[in-house]
Formats: C-alpha cells, sequence, structure tokens
C-alpha cells in the first residue's frame, strides 16, 4: 500500500459512485463495486468530546474504495475522498 495525496479527475454515477478516473495522465475504469468509506459527520465535530452512547457518532461517505483498470490491464485498489470539491486518493493498494 502506497500512502499518495494526488488530485484526481473522477467521473460518478447518478448515486455518486465513481465509474473512471484519470490518474497520473491514465484512465482507469472502475472494475469492481465501490465500496464507501465512512467517518464522523462534520456538523458533528463540535460535539466529538461527548459520549454518543448508547450508539456512535453519526456518520456520512468519506471517501470510496475500488478497483480500477487502466485499458493495457493494470489494476489497482483506489482510497479515493472528496475535499473542497475535488477528488484526491488517498491510498494505492498493488
Amino acid at each position: 500500500m502506497d500512502a499518495v495525496r494526488e488530485l484526481v479527475e473522477v467521473w460518478t454515477d447518478d448515486g455518486g459512485a465513481p465509474v473512471r478516473m484519470v490518474w497520473r495522465a491514465r484512465r482507469f475504469r472502475v472494475s469492481d463495486t465501490p465500496t464507501t468509506l465512512v467517518g464522523p459527520a462534520a456538523w458533528w465535530a463540535p460535539f466529538s468530546g461527548h459520549d454518543a452512547a448508547p450508539g456512535h457518532p453519526p456518520l456520512t461517505i468519506a471517501g470510496w474504495r475500488f478497483q480500477a483498470t487502466a485499458d493495457d490491464g493494470e489494476t489497482h485498489v483506489f482510497d479515493l475522498e472528496r475535499v473542497d470539491g475535488r477528488w484526491r486518493v488517498l491510498r494505492v493498494f498493488d
């Protein structure tokens, strides 16, 4: 796993899931079902020091993990997040 922090262009379906992306000047198509990465909802931050018992803090989609394949067959698993309207690669698994 390589940790990276690179901006990428991402195209999504009507539900917001990634379907293709351009990373390092190469086009990759999503070749499996994307999985959501979740984290605490941003609006919860002022309350983060409080106990959320009996449950957990509210969660929101923080990013996506998916396998994507280039036209030449090169395949990676990517973790992406969306920050300030831009997509960013967090990790790449070979």
